[in-house]
Parts: C-alpha cells; structure tokens; sequence
C-alpha cells in the first residue's frame, strides 16, 4: 500500500510511562501499523490495551518515545499542529459547556478551529440535521440526556470537515437507540465525505461495522484484520447449550467459565449459553460440564475470535473466575430466590411510584416486586426515568408519591436504617484517588459503621476476595480494577440488597465477564441485586427486566417474556430493547395525535 493509500502509518512505535511502584512500562510496545485511509477502522481491546494512548498520539498530544508516527502523511512528533490542524478528535470525555446552549457550544468549537462565517450555515445545519438536534438548539447542554450529549459532542467535533476523525469509545455510556443514532451519522459522513474514521471501542457489533480491526492488548497488536477474517480464527470452536433444568442460563456460564483448562468463554444468549471450547481441549471432554444437557455447535462470531485472542496472549486459560465469590451449587439446584424463597416477602416493593421535578414528571406510576436473591435488571434509554427510578430505590431520592418498601423497611419513614441494609456502586465508583486501596475501603468501612476488629475482618476479606492490591493507589487503577475495587466496598458491610448503576459502562468484555461471575455468587449467596445497563447482552444474566422510557413502565417480565412482547423481528435483547421502545414511543405519539 502506498503512503497515499494510507491516513496512518507506523513503525516501531513506542510510549512509555511510569508505574505507580516507579518502574517503567510500555503502554504503546514497539507496534507497526497502517490505517487505510477513506474507511472506518476498529481498534478493540481490554481496559489499559493501549488504545486511548494510541489516540491520543495520533492527535499529536502525546509525544511517542521511540518509532515512526505518520497521519495524513505529516510525521507528528515534528510537526504535531499541522496534524491537528487536519483532524478531529473526540475522547471519551469530550468538554461540552454544560451551562452553554446547543447552539452556542457549536459556535465556540466553531470559533476554536477558525471556521469561516460563510462555512458555518452550511456545516451547522447539516450537522443538527444528521444528528436530529435542530429542535434542540436554544437548550442547555447541561439539561441534554446521555445520548444527546454525545451527538452534540460529535456535531463539535465536525463543525469542520476533518481528513481524518477519530472517536476514542464515542458510545460509552449510551441506550441503544442512541447507539444506532450515533452510528448512522458515521455511515452518513463516511459515504457523503469518503472520511477516514477510527474508533476504539467496547462493543464488539460496533467493531464489525468496520473494514478493518486491530486487536490490542498491553501495548501490543494482536491481530489486524477484516471482520470476517478475524471471526475465521474461532471457527469449529463455538457451540450453544440448554440451560440446566430450573436454572437460570448464568448458573451454566457461571460453571462453564470456571473451567479455565477447557473453556475460553461462555455467556448466556437467548436463554442458552454460547461458549467457545479451548482448541486443545477434545470435544468429548465437555460433557461433565454440560451434565447431560444438548449443545451443538454454533457460527463463530467476531466478539468469539476477540475473547480467544485475548486469552491466548495472557498466557493463561481465563480470568473471567478472579472475581468469584463463592462455589457453585451442584447441577439443577435451584438459586435462592427463585422457587423456595417465593414465598417470602419481596425485597423490593414498588406502589405507583411517581417523582416529579416540578411539572415534568420523571417517573410516572410505577409499580414492582423484586424477589430477594433475584437479578433484576432496570433498564431504558437515555433520560428514560430510570436513574430516578433507582435513585428513589436505592434511597438517595424522596418520591413524590407512592410506597416504596426496602428490606421491609418503609423509605418514607426509616430511610436512613434502610440505608444500612443495601450496598451501592455508581456509574462513576466513588473513590478517593489519591488514598490506597486499603485507605478507600477502611474509610467505606467506616462510613458504613464498621469499627475494630470486625471492620478489619471485612477490609482483609474483600481485598482476598477480589484480588486487589492493598497498596495500589486508586486514582491511577485501570477501569477494571476500580470496578473490582468499588464492587468490593459496596459489600463490605455485607448488605441484602447490592444496587448497581451502569458498573459495567466503559468496561470491556474480559472485564464484564468477571463482574458477572461475582453477580452470579452473590445471586446464589441470596444478596438481591438490581442493576442498570446499556449492553442489552447483560440483561440476559438477570431473572426479571423491566424497560421504561418518558418515566412508564413499557415492559416487566424475563428475558424470554420481554423478547416475546418485541415480537418476532427481535432476535436478541439489543432489539428486543429497540422495538419495545419504538413501540412506546408511536403509542405516545398517536394518544397525543388523538388528543
């Protein structure tokens, strides 16, 4: 390929930086690549793979140590502005004005990059266009949901054409709908503009869109290549199995992955387990695992060749079990929660639950039980209701009106000792950066009212429980790791009920892998979990999910339930999830038609 043909080329590229424990390592080791130009290209890969640093050194605000760096064919470490004059770069946490309007956030990045007044009529409104925001200009960005947030964010960095844009995980954190919003905006301005794009990201379905795929981790690349290719590498390796008799698909995952010498992977999908059989291991020896229940082989999917690659080069069979929490029950035994314990009383009841931030009204008569040891799953796009849903939940949030029941215990009436019976870990792990990882969870033992001995005990066991490193600093931990360390201080007072606000956003999936394992532990443990998510896949680990959207209830049930009320177009959750929204929406709109 000549350099023309090329956006970015490189040669022996390295970057280095300093441990916590003051030795160096390579976040970026000795790799060679080159990036077709007028195409969308992938890099994917687990937390601290290298990708946001690879970036962030393209964009030339990085200086590589060691190599050869081209973009556009402008050598960066020489001559970083020229590069940037050319490109346009949205990280992951790009810097909206909050209190400035849709509007006014466009002529400031307008004004940064010096486009011209005659250029800007044209590039803001096919812009606000593309990404349905014309409607929107006069509001806040601040007042925008999650998903708006990001178009808006990727209307700034195209006030100019860019040769070159690059998107550091642009969907993190975003519903579906937005995702697919998102998506056919880049499909727009890669077929009008022949722009040359790369992404990182998480999300696997993401990467398949593209024409070309780098896999990385720890700083090297694994494999580059087209989806299809890459997907070859699992072939003859993959099958689906039934779920054991009266247990959830997780419990068979859960068994699965925790034979790391035969199994690369598994997950539940449609109410069975996909899993990927390690290639020295014989067919014939799966059949202790599967204790009898049917598998067949199945089609090799791209995120199989992604987990087989990444396990190989960690040089061990898995990590996916670091984070289990406790034994499996044998074959077929029943998760408490789930058929003995249904009788009880539930762990969470909800009575025509309504908040309203003065006329709007967030959450609009809403009603459910949660079983005790149950996965219930709260999901719903963004700015659906959801947070204010599980905000109220979990406590933090008064209601307006209804009832509302935690661990028996009124919230209108004993909230603060309810408090002391539920465990919580936000989207954003509410950590203190600068102290130890033993000095967060002996400050949250503290918080939660653990003192002496006991307090000590309950520090020691979730450190060996999660395998953290006391002394690490956390401010500087890999994603992964703070998701380990917050999970392990929301449990340290070993509450009944474990509430979970999108702690998977942002994680890739050898990370989400071993969160779920220690979900499933604590299921069988008979901690009530309840969890928000944008991966659709994570609402096939829990027993119940309900979907809302404009602050109503548009679906309550399983797995199989919800896909069942989609209707047949839906075959996973992903659409599953869309259709049901989509449903909600035209029926809102044809009552306010009628009215």
């Amino acid at each position: 390929m000549s350099e023309a043909d090329a956006s970015v080329v490189i040669e022996g590229l390295r970057k280095r930086f300093e441990a916590p424990d003051g030795k160096p390592f390579d976040a970026i080791d000795d790799i060679s690549l080159t990036v077709r130009a007028g195409e969308l290209t992938a890099f994917v890969g687990p937390d601290g793979a290298g990708k946001t640093t690879l970036m962030r050194m393209m964009a030339g605000l990085l200086r590589p140590d060691d190599g050869s760096l081209q973009v556009l064919g402008i050598d960066v470490r020489a001559d970083p502005q020229a590069v940037q004059n050319r490109i346009s770069y949205m990280p992951q946490r790009f810097g909206l004005y909050e209190d400035l309007s849709v509007q006014e956030n466009l002529d400031l990045y307008a004004d940064l990059h010096g486009v011209p007044q005659e250029v800007r009529r044209e590039r803001f409104g096919r812009m606000l266009e593309m990404t349905d925001m014309a409607r929107f200009t006069d509001r806040p960005a601040g007042k925008l949901s999650g998903g708006m947030k990001q178009k808006l964010g990727l209307a700034c960095t195209l006030v100019r054409s860019p040769d070159l844009l690059l998107l550091d995980e642009p969907s993190v954190g975003v519903d579906p709908l937005s995702r697919r919003d998102l998506w056919k905006i880049l499909d727009q301005l890669i077929a009008d503009e022949q722009l040359s794009v790369i992404v990182s990201t998480a999300y696997m379905d993401e990467a398949e869109r593209c024409a070309q795929i780098f896999v990385l981790n720890r700083g090297k690349v694994l494999a580059d290549d087209a989806p299809d290719t890459l997907r070859e590498k699992a072939d003859g390796l993959t099958y689906v199995a039934d779920a054991l008799p009266d247990a959830p698909a997780r419990t068979l995952q859960a068994r699965l992955i925790d034979a790391p010498d035969r199994i690369v992977d598994a997950v539940p999908k449609g109410g069975d387990v996909h899993f990927i059989r390690r290639p020295e291991c014989e067919e014939a020896a799966l059949g202790d695992l599967l204790s009898g229940t049917r598998f067949e082989p199945r089609e090799a999917k791209l995120e199989d060749a992604f987990m087989l690659l990444l396990r190989e080069h960690e040089g061990e069979a898995a990590s996916g079990n670091d984070m289990a929490t406790a034994d499996l029950p044998p074959s077929g035994e029943k998760e408490a929660g789930r058929s003995g314990n249904d009788q009880e009383a539930p762990a969470i009841v909800v009575r025509d639950l309504v908040r309203k931030f003065g006329d709007f009204t967030a959450v609009a008569s809403t009603s459910f039980d949660v079983r005790r040891g149950e996965i219930f799953g709260l999901l719903g796009p963004n700015g659906a209701g959801k947070t204010t849903t599980f905000r109220m939940l979990c406590g933090l949030l008064p209601a307006t009106s209804g009832h509302l029941e935690v661990a028996g215990l009124d919230l209108r009436t004993a909230r603060a000792k309810a408090r002391g019976r539920i465990g919580y870990v936000s989207q954003k792990f509410a950590l203190y950066g600068n102290l130890s990882v033993r000095e967060n969870l002996e400050f949250f033992a503290g918080a939660y009212g653990l003192r002496g001995a006991h307090a000590r005990e309950r520090v020691k066991a979730v450190i060996a429980q999660f395998t953290l490193d006391q002394a690490a600093q956390s401010g500087i931990l890999p994603v992964g790791y703070k998701q380990r360390l917050a999970m392990a201080a929301g449990l340290l007072h070993e509450p009944d009920i474990l509430f979970l606000d999108e702690p998977t956003s942002g994680i890739d999936p050898l990370a989400r892998r071993a969160f779920w394992r220690t979900i499933t532990s604590l299921a069988q443990a008979g901690v009530t979990v309840i969890v928000t998510t944008h991966f659709m896949e994570e609402a096939e680990y829990c027993d119940r999910i309900a979907i809302q959207d404009a602050g109503e209830m548009l679906a309550l049930g399983t797995p199989a339930e919800v896909r069942a009320q989609a209707g047949e177009t839906a075959s996973d959750m992903n659409e599953a999830f869309i259709a049901i929204v989509e449903q909600g929406r035209a029926r809102h709109t044809d009552k306010k038609a009628a009215a």
